[in-house]
């Protein structure tokens, strides 16, 4: 069967434009949380945010794209053009159809509906953008890169919120087996305007911590919500003969993925995180003693934080596999966020460490091995990353060296 392997990484994160300047300051623990600052969050109960720093879109993007696309939509433009350029590929040469693009999204260009809709209610309909019509729908990433990037194969969107970034990414290998040849995938998102931000409270998942280090703590006794964030990666995924024979730098190996959906609330059944990686975990041909990291969704949700630990000590035993939570250093980036942590587990097994979870001290009874306080050296050969999303969605992947 097709191995599906990266062969290139874009990253914009909240603390590092690039992939290489977002994990050097992932080792050093640098974080990106702050206080809000493309809105005054002054009156809202949540004013902390991981913002992607120093982004001007005109040093990136032609003039004519930056009128017509919301912030998120250039983000993504730009994570579309680094990974491009990092897999060392020009999509418009390879043969007509042979590429797509598979992306996810929570929700689309709020930023950019949000102003058009100001403009409808203020100076009427004929103020009103035309590209309204589509820049702020949730497919907009996937035809905007698609467009500029000449990928005419395979294209679609995953909307399933924190779980999106797998999906997608668990589309395109998908793809690719059925003959694609290239698919750019993965998640850039962001919604950290009013109106995204009220849609985002509304889960009351939010912590209304005004202290950045204090605000996102997952597995920690003090953790009450998590941060919200922009950003994301996105990934080159080929087919391994693809990849061969071009000669091309192959990042690792999408082994294994696994997903489920919760039972209804009060149902008395299992959460479903568990059975996802078990299924990742199969998918890939992988045993528990053979996965060297888990990439931790760390909802920062206490009941949440216990099933996630639950699940990772059922399969992998009670503090046996050492785990991280670099999103702690970058906040909750909605559908960016498990492309970013499968980019991070990459590049952890080509620098043979494991990044550390910041401002975080594991309560005991989770009994986990959380890598916190700094980087971790080990030769890792395989990890798995967990993500659940807002509804009952569980997604997890198997990583693994080529």
């Amino acid at each position: 069967m097709t191995a599906a392997v990266v062969t290139g990484i874009g990253v914009l994160a909240p603390n590092g434009l690039g992939t290489e300047q977002y994990w050097s300051a992932v080792l050093a623990g640098r974080s990106g949380i702050g206080r809000v600052t493309r809105f005054d969050p002054a009156g809202y109960p949540v004013t902390l945010a991981g913002e992607v720093p120093g982004f001007d879109p005109a040093d990136h993007l032609p003039p004519r794209l930056i009128p017509q696309s919301d912030h998120m939509t250039q983000l993504a433009l730009v994570a579309a053009d680094w990974a491009i350029a990092d897999a060392g590929v020009r999509p418009a040469e390879l043969p007509e159809f042979s590429a797509g693009v598979v992306t996810a999204s929570s929700g689309g260009g709020f930023e950019f509906g949000q102003r058009e809709l100001e403009n409808l209610w203020s100076k009427g309909s004929k103020a009103v953008s035309a590209y309204q019509s589509y820049a702020w729908f949730y497919a907009v990433n996937t035809g905007q890169i698609s467009i500029r990037n000449g990928m005419r194969g395979f294209t679609g969107v995953v909307v399933s919120d924190q779980a999106g970034g797998l999906d997608a990414l668990a589309q395109a290998r998908r793809q690719l087996r059925l003959g694609s040849r290239l698919i750019l995938s993965g998640g850039v998102d962001g919604a950290i305007c009013p109106w995204g931000w009220v849609a985002q409270m509304s889960s009351d998942r939010m912590s209304a911590s005004a202290v950045p280090d204090r605000a996102y703590l997952p597995f920690d006794a003090g953790a009450a919500g998590h941060v919200s964030g922009e950003g994301g990666a996105l990934l080159v995924l080929e087919d391994a003969e693809s990849a061969r024979s071009r000669g091309a730098r192959v990042y690792g190996e999408l082994a294994g993925y696994g997903a489920t959906i919760d039972p209804r609330p009060g149902s008395g059944r299992e959460p479903g995180l568990r059975k996802a990686i078990e299924l990742a975990l199969d998918d890939a041909a992988v045993s528990p003693t053979e996965v060297d990291v888990v990439f931790a969704d760390a909802a920062g949700i206490p009941e949440l934080d216990r099933i996630e630990a639950d699940a990772i000590g059922d399969i992998f035993g009670r503090g046996q596999v050492p785990v991280t939570a670099p999103k702690t250093m970058t906040g909750r980036l909605n559908a960016g966020a498990a492309s970013l942590d499968v980019a991070a587990a990459l590049l952890a097994i080509r620098d043979r460490v494991i990044p550390p979870t910041v401002n975080v001290a594991c309560a005991p009874d989770y009994d986990l091995d959380l890598v916190t306080g700094g980087p971790r050296p080990a030769g890792v050969r395989a990890a798995v990353v967990l993500v659940r999303g807002f509804g009952g969605f569980n997604a997890a992947a198997v990583v693994r060296a080529a």
